[in-house]
């Protein structure tokens, strides 16, 4: 029998000590099965599978007892109140479908957090960690009923300057760290998009973004993890350290897996001196051919940028009308948008001008060049919001990657599959790392009957050019069917088996990340 504060829970029930205390007024000591004499009867009550939301007494008694854990106040169960976290923001037509029977649970630090896990594995009942809402393919859904396990409350950010550091609880915002570090002089680089999107999701999906190209992507900046595993244990992973070779890398396990291996409640950060000199430069092309050939170039002869994004001239300038902006350059069909930031602007002019000359180089037209950070705030604001420009039409997000050097046959490929079946397929992304964004797009405001078919012709191209199905967005629940496509049935399998050893009651994310 496990005791948490004022709730008991025992191999086949769980009762609030207000029903236990109701129960031994009248009977005694509680042993084994009270529930007939509490006005429940056996097929209502949980049973050894934890089926704790059979029946309105039930329902009852499993509030009770996660009230006891966190505030009331933090454990909804009123549906209309808990509307904001029954979807992400997964493409409607394919998000997935909520279930019908949950309740919102917001803890305030990992205690908490262990001892509802504790009870959500003893009784069977799926837990769904809960960030920011901001992923693409219904991973935060909770599509199983049981607890919706928000960690929004977590939020507590540490600057340790002289380690050059930052441990953010689950619940602390991209944005908040970004300022937080920026105050201390210091800068987070990961920039998935989304910058209310929380660093336990972060960790959790391996989030990447526009500067992997010179950081890595979100496991490149973890140093440690603490963790809550499905059974209730806090681990911590790693330290503050920037070499560890000491066992298995559980944490590195852990980042990406999520959140179906455990529930990550605090994260600790590298972080790299702020830069002190900053310069966005578009280089327009008439042609995509141009603009990719020089990708690799710039890499190989200018060093490494902060970013180096694809995208079309129409497809910035209807983001930019969206936003009430206007697009800044005039001349090229397709352009690549560059950051540099270097630690002076001595050190920023000479790859800028080389930048310049390899776009002049192989055909492009002269670059624009901004460096107050007004004007490069508004061209990154127009790139950010590609995506809700496209919201409202868009049928699926797919984020293939691809060697760099595929790039153009891929992109190719694409076209050819719009202009056949008459689609608008927009094709941006991350050029010097290979990762490509494309909306599947409404035909005239419907949803083309043969979206599953397109989605796998270009997931098709894809793995021929060498690549996977996601690069950035993780597999979630829509993508589960398709993994098979980049993984051996033996690398399955013994990801099923890792699921098993971590979660052997399969309570955490159920549906999500591998197939069941």
């Amino acid at each position: 029998m496990f005791h948490d504060k004022n709730v008991i829970v025992c191999p086949d029930w769980i009762m609030s000590r207000k029903l236990l205390s109701k129960f031994e007024e009248s009977h005694g000591h509680c042993t084994r099965d009270p529930w007939p004499q509490l006005g429940i009867t056996r097929s209502s009550a949980p049973d050894r599978m934890g089926c704790l939301k059979l029946g309105d007494n039930v329902d009852r008694l499993l509030l009770d007892g996660l009230e006891s854990i966190v505030e009331k106040a933090h454990v909804i169960s009123d549906r209309a109140q808990m509307q904001n976290y029954l979807a992400d923001e997964t493409a409607g037509p394919v998000k997935p479908k909520p279930a019908n029977d949950l309740v919102l649970v917001r803890p305030a630090n990992t205690q908490q957090v262990s001892a509802v896990l504790q009870l959500a594995n003893r009784h069977h009942l799926a837990v769904f960690p809960r960030g920011g809402g901001t992923g693409l393919v219904g991973g935060a859904v909770p599509t199983h009923d049981g607890i919706i396990l928000s960690l929004e409350r977590m939020n507590r950010i540490e600057i340790d300057k002289e380690n050059m550091m930052a441990i953010a609880e689950a619940g602390a915002t991209l944005q908040r760290l970004a300022n937080t570090a920026g105050q201390a002089g210091l800068f987070f680089p990961p920039h998935p998009g989304d910058e209310n999107a929380q660093f336990g999701g972060l960790v959790a999906t391996n989030a990447g973004g526009s500067r992997a190209v010179r950081y890595g992507v979100m496991r490149n900046q973890v140093k440690a993890l603490e963790i809550v595993t499905a059974t209730g244990e806090v681990l911590s992973l790693g330290g503050r350290l920037h070499k560890n070779n000491v066992g298995y890398d559980l944490m590195q396990l852990i980042i990406g897996s999520e959140g179906t291996l455990a529930v990550i409640t605090k994260v600790t950060l590298r972080l790299y001196p702020k830069f002190a000199a900053t310069a966005t430069i578009i280089l327009p092309y008439s042609n995509r051919d141009d603009a990719m050939s020089t990708v690799q170039k710039i890499l190989q002869e200018a060093g490494t940028p902060l970013a180096i994004e694809y995208v079309s001239r129409d497809l910035l300038e209807m983001t930019a009308t969206h936003l009430g902006e206007r697009w800044p350059v005039a001349v090229g069909n397709c352009y690549l948008i560059i950051i540099g930031a270097e630690a002076s602007r001595d050190q920023l002019i000479p790859q800028s001008v080389r930048i310049r000359e390899i776009c002049r180089q192989n055909g492009g037209f002269e670059p624009f060049y901004v460096e107050s950070q007004r004007d490069q705030d508004k061209i990154l604001r127009i790139r950010s919001n590609i995506y809700f420009a496209l919201k409202n039409e868009t049928v699926d997000i797919l984020d293939i990657s691809v060697p760099v050097s595929e790039l153009v046959r891929v992109i190719d490929s694409i076209e050819k599959i719009a202009r056949e079946d008459k689609l608008f397929l927009p094709v941006f992304g991350h050029a010097a790392d290979g990762n490509l964004h494309i909306h599947i797009m409404k035909r005239e405001g419907d949803t083309p009957d043969h979206v599953k078919a397109l989605r796998n012709e270009i997931y098709g191209i894809a793995i021929d050019a060498g690549g996977v199905i996601t690069g950035e967005h993780g597999i979630g629940k829509i993508r589960t069917d398709k993994i098979q496509s980049c993984l051996a049935k033996e690398e399955i399998e013994l990801m099923k088996a890792i699921k098993r050893v971590f979660d052997p009651n399969n309570v955490l994310n159920p549906g999500a990340k591998i197939p069941a």
